[in-house]
């Protein structure tokens, strides 16, 4: 099982290198791809699965306690010299007898009716398995959305980068011109000077985004478990794609339904019951069907040295008096913890319904955001546009280009950064509503 992982793991990262790479030492990187690699290297969903895989062992060993206990003893001992007091403690005698004990015996125990308590120990034991199948789900959850943070990081920052390298084009093309101006005489050098400024400015803005990418990428080949060097090229086809705002009454039922938090609040809940049925079960008496079978030498009563075989069979019933007066207090502890788990789901749903309001109302911000910076960005291009042109012909001054252009790429910057937002608070809602 872990060799077939390795070499799925294998498999994937060789067809992201050789398949995707857009570079050397670089490596194109998918949500899907972020995910997959993300689950199979993860040290805390480790943990979870051998913690899921030991609440499986537990609940096949739960229905072992149906099958009969066979038992087989096997004995065999030296006899001492037996003294026969013929008279109180006179007239000893010692008579003759085999000094080799030899003793075989089978026996079989099959339960019958145990008042439910192996059937509520084997349901006890599947729901444990459930919840562990549940925190293995939900730790999976929590795992992709962290991963998806960074990875959200990591697309603002080759975003941002796109941003500045054009304008850094434009501005040097723009300097071109402010420099053919000064030549002929129409504008002083200290345009010039203020022009070369703004694009050591950006440069070095860029230079940092740079720096971010590398950092960013890094942290997240880490958390992936690939070479460290390798430089992650997001999605960038992502921001393009347009996620409706569903119905909040639907995405709370469906986190109701599919939530893992919510889940694991229910099956603890269920699980209370069954702890209390079965501390009620401890009133109930045991019925179990027994045979058994000895084949034991010598004869112990004549101590003749031969064998003698016995066998029965019969039923067996128990019934613990004591649990009268001593389960009462055990059954009050169960029912009380039943009723706090009750009290836990119905606070896990006020909490859900809270988290989903929320991640409701900002991805719906986030998509109202979106609206208004694309118009905000469409306005700054066609005012730095107007102002550009003013400038060239002498009717507005370098301070006003250079505001707008300062209009404009921060229009953009913000624009890129609203995107991935509404991009990260669409998987939140995904996340709180437990389809993630």
């Amino acid at each position: 099982m872990a060799l077939s992982k390795v070499i799925k793991s294998l498999l994937l990262l060789l067809s992201l290198q050789c398949g995707t790479c857009s570079a050397a030492g670089a490596m194109f990187l998918s949500v899907d791809s972020l995910f997959s690699l993300g689950m199979e290297s993860n040290l805390q969903l480790r943990a979870a699965m051998i913690e899921e895989r030991m609440a499986q062992i537990r609940s096949t060993a739960a229905r072992n306690a149906l099958l009969p206990d066979v038992s087989i003893d096997l004995q065999a001992g030296y006899i001492g010299q037996p003294i026969v007091f013929e008279r109180g403690l006179s007239g000893a005698t010692r008579p003759e007898s085999p000094h080799w004990r030899q003793n075989y015996a089978i026996s079989i125990d099959q339960p019958i009716y145990h008042g439910g308590r192996i059937r509520t120990a084997i349901k006890q034991a599947d729901i444990e398995h459930t919840i562990a199948n549940l925190q293995t789900t939900d730790n999976e959850a929590d795992i992709k959305l962290a991963l998806l943070q960074q990875y959200m990081n990591l697309f603002s920052y080759y975003k941002q980068r796109e941003v500045l390298e054009r304008n850094i084009e434009e501005s040097e093309v723009r300097l071109k011109d402010i420099k053919k101006m000064k030549e002929e005489g129409i504008i002083t050098n200290n345009d010039v000077l203020r022009s070369e400024l703004q694009l050591t400015t950006d440069r070095l803005s860029l230079t940092e985004a740079e720096n971010n990418i590398e950092l960013c990428s890094m942290q997240l080949d880490i958390l992936l478990g690939i070479d460290e060097s390798l430089l992650i090229i997001p999605d960038t086809t992502l921001l393009a794609q347009t996620h409706m705002l569903p119905d909040y009454e639907s995405c709370v039922a469906d986190a109701y339904e599919n939530n893992p938090k919510m889940q694991i609040a229910r099956q603890q809940s269920a699980l209370a019951r069954t702890q209390t049925q079965a501390a009620r079960n401890e009133y109930l008496p045991q019925i179990s069907l027994y045979a058994d079978n000895t084949l034991a030498r010598p004869i112990t009563r004549t101590m003749a040295d031969q064998f003698s075989n016995s066998w029965n069979v019969g039923v067996r019933i128990s019934y613990s008096l004591s649990s009268l007066y001593k389960n009462r207090k055990n059954v009050s502890e169960r029912r009380s913890n039943e009723l706090y788990y009750q009290n836990e789901e119905e606070r896990m749903k006020q909490s859900l319904r809270v988290t989903i309001r929320q991640a409701y109302i900002d991805h719906a911000e986030a998509l109202q955001r979106v609206q208004a910076l694309n118009l905000s960005v469409e306005q700054a291009r066609e005012n730095y546009r107007i102002v550009q042109n003013r400038y060239l012909g002498q009717l507005a001054i370098l301070t006003d280009l250079l505001d707008a252009n300062s209009v404009l790429l921060s229009a953009e910057l913000e624009l890129t950064v609203a995107k991935v937002t509404a991009l990260y608070t669409y998987y939140e809602l995904l996340n709180a509503c437990g389809r993630l």
